[in-house]
């Protein structure tokens, strides 16, 4: 799928693949993220994606009205979770607007778990 925005120059054609791969990178430098995973781990046991795979813990709808991101991650323990979802939604919705364009209409974080930093 993809996404297409017109101006007065021409069309482009964004695929959401694109579009989930920033939402990625730009979470991933948010202080408190370890990092993204699969949406809702069925084994109870959230597997942490690496490189070109973060995009998979990505998802990314878009209508009339803009883009709407799911993003499933794990976070550090011993941090505010409250402060660390803050700072990652902010951050996507940011990266995303400033370097696509696009309105962000949600992002929407799904902590699917914590783990502990060595």
């Amino acid at each position: 799928m993809s996404i297409k925005l017109n101006n007065e120059i021409g069309d482009i054609t964004i695929k959401k693949e694109v579009i989930a791969t920033l939402a990625a990178v730009s979470a991933m430098e948010c202080y408190g993220l370890v990092g993204m995973t699969y949406k809702s781990a069925k084994s109870g046991l959230a597997k942490i994606l690496k490189g070109e795979h973060l995009s998979k813990g990505v998802e990314v709808s878009a209508d009339e009205k803009g883009v709407v991101i799911n993003l499933y991650v794990i976070v550090q323990f011993g941090t505010k979770l409250s402060v660390v979802a803050e700072n990652i939604i902010e951050k996507v919705k940011y990266t995303i607007e400033t370097q696509t364009g696009l309105n962000v209409v949600e992002v929407n974080l799904n902590i699917e778990g914590v783990k502990v930093q060595e």
